[in-house]
């Protein structure tokens, strides 16, 4: 995504803007190429919260890599549908329909644009708890999962509101740049973990972050990075500018792990990721650092916090 374009209403409310552009423009400042644009119908845009919003009535001219955020707005103030004109509707299709995402981020009611622009008919979708009947109501084609912080569908990405926001933001990150990115813009934020949409397990590069131990934050991000290669206790330590026996000592403290069995989560993670898209298991093995498929198999066996133990894939 090259653009990140904000459509702006009167009676936005502020977090639902600045979450989002606070993860992208901080993705920005990490070296990931985001541009963020504000569009609205008029240059002036009220907010809930009073503060006045400055925005282009022009669109930037959007390929597919863009995406197309809606933040919610106080229904009161304009009633579900919402103020999003015409032709401001008409863009939001267009551009789906041309490979691009577009994405609500709704106290309330950024879901019932996407929806009045027919982009919800057929697909899951969320909305802030208190006007999930609405919308289900509104748009009987739709398909509204309730309780959840965020859904993707298609590249139609809907979301609970307010904080919701940056979970979905870093979302989209980590599905274009990987979770290791997510996971350092999320410590920029002081975000110590990521919380995931309606999956029911986060990520083990989210799960094991929270913690506020700065060496043990770095040797994850190394271990993130370079998961599938052999990572040395010593060359982990020095990175960290710690010895070999106070990074265990930190990393256990932290995650409840050893340096090498958050290793190991994260390539069974992986595998597990690679098997279920149709990879064998040796091949899968092969592709996240195992030599042979006999340590994977072992450890997919083995349960995880919280879970039962994994059956084996062919």
């Amino acid at each position: 995504m090259a653009r990140v374009v904000f459509l702006l209403v009167p009676q936005l409310h502020l977090l639902d803007l600045a979450g989002p552009a606070q993860v992208f423009s901080s993705a920005a400042d990490l070296g990931y190429d985001y541009r963020l644009h504000y569009v609205a119908e008029t240059a002036e845009v009220p907010t809930v919260q009073g503060v006045s919003l400055r925005a282009d009535p022009a669109w930037p001219d959007l390929d597919r890599d863009d995406l197309v955020v809606v933040p919610g707005w106080r229904p009161a103030a304009h009633g579900p549908a919402g103020p999003v004109g015409a032709d401001d509707l008409r863009r939001l299709a267009d551009h789906h329909a041309r490979g691009g995402t577009v994405a609500s981020i709704c106290a309330g009611a950024g879901a019932f644009a996407l929806g009045r622009a027919g982009l919800l008919d057929g697909r899951r979708c969320t909305t802030h708890h208190e006007v999930q009947d609405e919308l289900a109501r509104r748009h009987r084609a739709a398909r509204v999962v309730r309780d959840v912080l965020y859904v993707v569908d298609d590249r139609v990405v809907t979301s609970a509101g307010i904080a919701s926001g940056i979970d979905v933001a870093l979302h989209l990150v980590a599905t274009r740049h990987g979770p290791a990115a997510a996971a350092r813009i999320a410590r920029t934020l002081v975000v110590y973990a990521r919380r995931n949409g309606h999956e029911q397990q986060a990520s083990a590069m989210m799960r094991y972050r929270s913690h506020l131990l700065d060496a043990v934050h770095r040797a994850q991000d190394l271990i993130d990075a370079r998961y599938s290669e052999p990572l040395p206790l010593a060359e982990l330590a020095a990175a960290c500018g710690v010895s070999e026996r106070t990074l265990s000592r930190l990393f256990r403290q932290a995650t409840g792990l050893t340096p090498l069995g958050y290793q190991q989560s994260l390539r069974v993670e992986r595998a597990e990721h690679l098997i279920g898209h149709g990879a064998t298991v040796e091949a899968a093995a092969r592709a996240v650092g195992f030599t042979d498929a006999r340590m994977l198999r072992r450890l997919r066996t083995r349960p995880r916090p919280g879970q039962a133990p994994l059956t084996l894939a062919s």
